[in-house]
């Protein structure tokens, strides 16, 4: 299975605010691991993105250090909703320098309602020139007041599922995240447990 490294879309707001009405935004960030989609990608790793939102369409970028290298993502997309009812497509990339992975670009759909969201992901990896592959990404998370609780995992040409759970809140406008991480042997290559702390902060501009 090809490692899926990733940024921002679906990162359960533990890294950034998202932006309510038009203008832009900058954000940084620090996690004790960093994760994404239930597998590791570095220790003590240091973030730092910039995004733009207007009438429902979205822009921006995002970067992670992840020893060796740097993880540079792009995404775009639109988002809206009806009520208690939230959608949203889009596309995101995931580039890195050095070698610590390949290419990976996805389009992005998800869908939420009350405390419940589902996110799906459906990607291409470029593997090193080994063959592409594609692969997609679905999770369900439950959320309120804070506490979240998810399961997902992949399908296609990737495997493995993982589940996770987790509190995020607000201490003078800075945002605090603990996690746990629940992943398949499958998805990691043996059954693994990880607990992860995360703190960022917004700007606005």
């Amino acid at each position: 299975m090809g490692r899926i490294s990733g940024a921002k879309v679906a990162f359960s707001a533990l890294f950034i605010a998202s932006t309510a009405n038009a203008g832009g935004s900058a954000n940084i960030g620090w996690a004790s691991d960093y994760y994404y989609r239930g597998i590791f990608q570095a220790e003590s790793s240091a973030s730092g993105g910039i995004d733009y939102e207007a009438g429902g369409f979205y822009v921006g970028t995002w970067t992670a250090d992840v020893g060796d290298g740097l993880e540079v993502d792009g995404y775009f997309g639109y988002g809206g909703a009806f009520g208690d009812f939230s959608y949203g497509i889009g596309f995101t990339g995931y580039y890195y320098t050095q070698d610590f992975d390949d290419t990976y670009e996805e389009i992005n759909l998800s869908a939420g309602y009350g405390i419940a969201s589902i996110d799906v992901a459906v990607g291409r990896y470029d593997n090193f020139g080994n063959g592409q592959q594609n692969y997609t990404y679905y999770s369900v998370t439950l959320e309120k007041k804070g506490f979240y609780g998810k399961y997902a995992g992949f399908a296609q040409d990737f495997d493995g599922d993982y589940f996770e759970f987790g509190y995020a809140t607000s201490l003078a406008e800075v945002d605090l995240g603990l996690s746990v991480i629940f992943a398949s042997d499958k998805l990691v290559g043996q059954s693994d447990e990880s607990l992860l702390f995360t703190v960022g902060k917004a700007f606005d501009f």
